[in-house]
């Protein structure tokens, strides 16, 4: 595939952290996460102590169990945490969308809510990231190698995954692992759509970036219950598939100039 330019200029100094900027956020989307949300948020900011200014969002999708309560305690001990509340239930990918929209920093770290991403695999993605010197990397990608899901979810995921690679030429075995780190610019200029961050490989690629996927940890949820079933996940799925390729083929980057 020959190499394409991308439509935003890379930043100088990515790495730099200018004083009083936020250098990255880390985007929580939970929706009836209450328990594991208090102990995750402290294993973030443990995590991300010392990588320069940062700030944590959880977005609250109009959870139900408790989930503001937990949240406005942790606010209180946690001067960089912000909190943004849905009105209603509005999914995943819109969750990271509004946490986005109301962090900052030149870099997005997203992960679960669900407390089975490890937060202590932050700073390697993060790293990586941000030591880029080619100026064509957009994400880094977490690659669940031991997944501690039920087999049925298991065969059910690397069924799909198989599936989506072979048809979106992604090459990346886990597309749905909620730990990723992505340049903020990029995740703002892709198109947004429902269950948009099952395809970010796929669309930063499909935008003429690079990913890059490396193994994370992954953990046994601790308490509540999955927000997603096999047979929903799958119908939606195939939707959305189809979306993507169509929505790829019909993006065209313009070829890199000689150099």
């Amino acid at each position: 595939m020959p190499r394409q330019t991308h439509a935003i200029e890379r930043d100088e100094a990515d790495t730099a952290t200018i004083p009083g900027e936020v250098g990255f956020a880390v985007v929580v989307p939970a929706f009836n996460e209450a328990p594991n949300l208090e102990i995750l948020v402290p294993e973030i900011f443990a995590a991300v102590e010392g990588l320069g200014p940062c700030q944590v969002c959880v977005v609250n999708d109009a959870s139900t169990d408790g989930t503001e309560q937990v949240l406005n305690r942790l606010k209180a001990r946690y001067a960089n945490l912000l909190v943004t509340t849905h009105g209603q239930r509005s999914g995943q990918s819109r969750g990271i969308w509004s946490g986005l929209r109301a962090s900052e920093g030149r870099w997005v770290v997203t992960l679960d809510g669900d407390g089975q991403n490890d937060p202590a695999d932050i700073p390697r993605l993060l790293e990586v990231a941000r030591n880029d010197e080619s100026g064509r990397l957009g994400l880094v990608q977490g690659l669940r190698t031991q997944r501690r899901d039920p087999l049925s979810k298991r065969l059910a995921s690397r069924f799909a995954n198989g599936l989506r690679a072979r048809l979106l030429k992604d090459d990346c075995p886990d597309s749905g692992c909620g730990l990723k780190v992505v340049r903020r610019d990029l995740y703002e200029a892709l198109p947004y759509f429902d269950s948009r961050h099952r395809y970010i490989p796929a669309l930063v690629r499909g935008w003429g970036w690079d990913a890059i996927y490396l193994p994370v940890n992954h953990r046994e949820r601790r308490a509540g219950v999955s927000k997603y079933t096999n047979w929903r996940r799958g119908l939606v799925g195939i939707v959305d598939l189809a979306g993507v390729i169509w929505l790829l083929r019909r993006t065209k980057q313009p070829l890199s100039p000689p150099n």
